[in-house]
């Protein structure tokens, strides 16, 4: 068994995944070579990892990582135990934040991640550390068909670069590159880059941050705290429920009234939030010169799928000086399995078990 983590601020998903049958090397060669076209063929059924055991953590209730694995290892034993083997032969994490070495400080929440320190609690030699976005970009080839959506066909290069961004809890990008062998994953934090409006309407949204905000990234306004944010400042009269009370996430309310019509101010909302989430795909896919594809992944856009799929998010995509044809050409799918970044992690870390076998 293979142990993978989702690892955040909010929450730790941990999972036991059973890899596929065969070698290592020869399935991952296999899923490298459907991936090269460009686009995401999707895995055969028989060729997918399976998560056969997962529990999710609130972040928050534990005072360092060591004591969710702990917790899981605790629940997961009689899963362990049915497999035929107690141990965990080796374990990938993906984690919201930039990994130095072999460890990784969390956002948004006081821990480190250390990898060394994880192979003497796992007793395996095979620990793998990647930020989230990583994790999610190496699911990529291994994710069936099923669990994409095309939101844009456009004309896949083989080989070409390769584009993923991910909004939810934040806003996360990666670049892909094939190696020759397979695309590596390149993380960045560009997420936190200086939010670029390009409307008379965006430049107000910004004015309006920076009385609150001494630095706007793109991460504030395309993320779930954004909703909040952009529906206050299109009319801070109109209040919901959500709003004040405690804990409760006003982004899930402002986008299903969005979603459902109910309210005038959340369909502008989601509106000029979509716009703004198409318009930084957009700069990422020309930085990266991503004609191989752009993916969507992260929670929000599968959960606002109907309005991914209205046009607003494709044609602020494309807006962009001299170059509508070339990002109209590149496909772009949406991510729907929540659980990629676990894949993606257990992808890594069974790779790396396979390869000194």
């Amino acid at each position: 068994m293979i142990l993978a983590g989702d690892v955040g601020g909010t929450k730790c998903n941990i999972a036991l995944v059973e890899a596929p049958p065969g070698s290592g090397e020869a399935a991952e060669h296999a899923r490298a070579e459907a991936g090269a076209g460009g686009a995401v063929a999707g895995a055969a059924r028989d060729s997918a990892f399976r998560i056969a055991f997962l529990r999710r953590y609130p972040s928050q209730n534990y005072a360092q990582f060591a004591d969710v694995i702990a917790e899981f290892l605790h629940d997961a034993r009689k899963v362990l135990e049915a497999s035929g083997s107690s141990q965990v032969l080796a374990a990938g994490f993906g984690v919201a934040g930039p990994v130095i070495g072999r460890s990784v400080r969390v956002t948004n929440v006081h821990w480190s991640v250390d990898a060394a320190a994880l192979e003497s609690q796992l007793d395996t030699r095979h620990v793998v550390l990647l930020n989230d976005l990583e994790a999610t970009g190496y699911s990529l080839a291994w994710l069936p068909a099923a669990d994409m959506f095309l939101l844009n066909p456009g004309n896949p290069a083989p080989r070409a670069p390769q584009a993923l961004l991910a909004a939810g809890t934040g806003l996360g990008e990666s670049i892909l590159h094939w190696d020759g062998e397979r695309y590596a994953v390149f993380p960045s934090e560009g997420g936190h880059t200086d939010f670029a409006p390009r409307t008379e309407q965006e430049i107000e949204l910004l004015r309006y941050m920076k009385k609150t905000n001494k630095f706007v990234s793109w991460e504030l306004v395309v993320s779930g705290r954004g909703f909040r944010v952009i529906h206050e400042f299109l009319n801070a009269n109109v209040r919901h429920a959500s709003f004040a009370e405690p804990g409760a996430d006003p982004a899930q309310e402002i986008t299903r009234r969005g979603l459902d019509g109910s309210c005038e101010v959340c369909v502008r909302t989601l509106d000029l939030w979509t716009a703004l989430y198409g318009a930084e795909a957009g700069n990422l896919a020309l930085k990266a010169l991503a004609r191989g594809g752009v993916f969507v992944a992260g929670g929000i856009a599968p959960k606002i799928l109907p309005k991914m799929k209205d046009g607003t998010f494709l044609r602020a995509f494309c807006e962009k000086e001299n170059f509508a044809d070339l990002l109209a050409a590149m496909p772009v799918q949406i991510v729907l399995n929540q659980d990629a970044p676990l894949l993606g992690a257990a992808a890594e870390a069974w790779r790396a078990h396979a390869h000194e076998k």
